[in-house]
């Protein structure tokens, strides 16, 4: 477990309201967990901006019918196997599919992967959730 480092901070008291609303909301056991998550969501936007080796999930709802789809779709992932580290495929009901694609590599790289999946035609959802790669 990391040694812990006490801080102390001056909020305005509105700033100091929203921050009390934002804990209670999202169900923080403390002002330190979410000010830690918000510390941590900032330095993963840095290494993305940045353009380091970052982590990725991309989700993906489509039309599975839509075969043509599915062929470049594959054909994207083979194309960037090395970005690519694990997809998982769900079946949400009988005509539509929910894929989720781990991926690492470059922030730009990982970027333009999941736009040219993004814009394929039959994706009707496209989410990219961007994560630091942590320190090893």
């Amino acid at each position: 477990m990391e040694k812990m480092v006490r801080l102390c901070i001056s909020l305005p008291e509105a700033l100091l309201e929203e921050l009390d609303k934002r804990v209670i909301s999202k169900g923080y056991a403390s002002r330190s967990e979410l000010v830690r998550d918000l510390i941590r969501d900032l330095l993963a936007q840095e290494s993305w901006e940045e353009d380091k080796e970052v982590l990725a999930v991309l989700s993906l709802i489509y039309d599975h019918h839509d075969k043509e789809l599915v062929y470049r779709l594959l054909d994207l992932q083979h194309r960037h196997h090395l970005s690519v580290l694990s997809s998982t495929h769900l079946h949400l009901d009988h005509h539509h599919c929910l894929e989720v694609l781990i991926l690492r590599g470059r922030a730009q790289e990982l970027e333009s992967l999941s736009t040219s999946i993004a814009g394929l035609r039959g994706i009707k959802l496209s989410k990219l959730s961007r994560l630091a790669l942590p320190e090893l």
